[in-house]
């Protein structure tokens, strides 16, 4: 949906005039990462728009326009954010969250590149049904994997659970609550047995919209908690490592993608 006069989404309050014909974004969820992650690609980045959680930032790399905007938590927001984009001729969309990992060997400051993800976040579902896959585009894993070995920053490429919850979708107890429905008691366990890596709660709406829409879409996570070995506190030096590294990767991937044949 457009606003008549300004031709600008409804959400993110941006028309094509502003973004200067981008056709890669990354995708924060926090909007106060925004600027860290614009100014990582190009110094005299500027913030271009800010509604509601939606937070735009515009880089140049190479005279190529790359954006940064903040999705906000979960699917619906995201859903939003990937929609009106599209509406406005992005092509490549790449998440850079953070997540809690629940397999043993993944160390905080790791970084997880999904490949693909759980479909629990009652939103995708909307855009094709639960039998669709979610999966990351190749050229965007490619790009990440290649990415994390230029930084030297370890990293794991596999599933990732999307839920619609932080607390009971991710058989979290330390909730107002106090307890988890029987629906999704020993979830997490299930999980691991299955080969998911993590939990988090955004990928697998970024990676079924854009399949759906003919985009191309990746996720990369960095890892700030293992709840197989941390429990559920989270240091505020963890979280740092873990937005740092996420950050560094996905900010070298988009140089990679744009330096490729096909970058345009």
């Amino acid at each position: 949906m457009q606003m008549k006069k300004s031709g600008k989404v409804y959400h993110l309050n941006l028309n094509k005039d502003q973004i200067q014909g981008a056709k890669y974004v990354l995708l924060p969820g926090d909007p106060f990462r925004c600027e860290a992650i614009a100014k990582k690609l190009d110094i005299q980045s500027k913030q271009i728009a800010w509604k509601r959680e939606y937070r735009t930032w515009l880089s140049k790399v190479n005279d190529k326009s790359i954006l940064t905007t903040s999705t906000g938590i979960g699917g619906a927001s995201t859903s939003i954010a990937i929609d009106e984009l599209a509406q406005l001729g992005v092509k490549v969309f790449i998440r850079v969250g953070t997540t809690g990992a629940i397999r043993k060997k993944i160390n905080i400051g790791d970084v997880i590149i999904t490949s693909g993800a759980v479909r629990f976040d009652g939103t995708s579902t909307q855009y094709a049904p639960i039998e669709y896959p979610a999966v990351a585009h190749y050229r965007v894993i490619n790009a990440l994997v290649e990415a994390a070995h230029q930084q030297n920053v370890p990293y794991y490429v596999g599933i990732a659970a999307s839920c619609a919850t932080f607390y009971p979708g991710q058989e979290r107890k330390e909730s107002f609550l106090g307890f988890v429905p029987r629906r999704f008691q020993g979830l997490t366990d299930e999980l691991r047995r299955l080969n998911v890596l993590c939990y988090e709660m955004e990928a697998s709406v970024v990676l079924t919209l854009c399949s759906v829409m003919r985009l191309m879409g990746g996720c990369v996570l960095g890892v700030i908690l293992n709840r197989y070995k941390d429990g559920e506190k989270i240091a505020l030096e963890d979280l740092e490592k873990g937005e740092e590294n996420a950050i560094k990767v996905a900010v070298r991937a988009i140089k990679i993608l744009l330096s490729s044949k096909n970058g345009d």
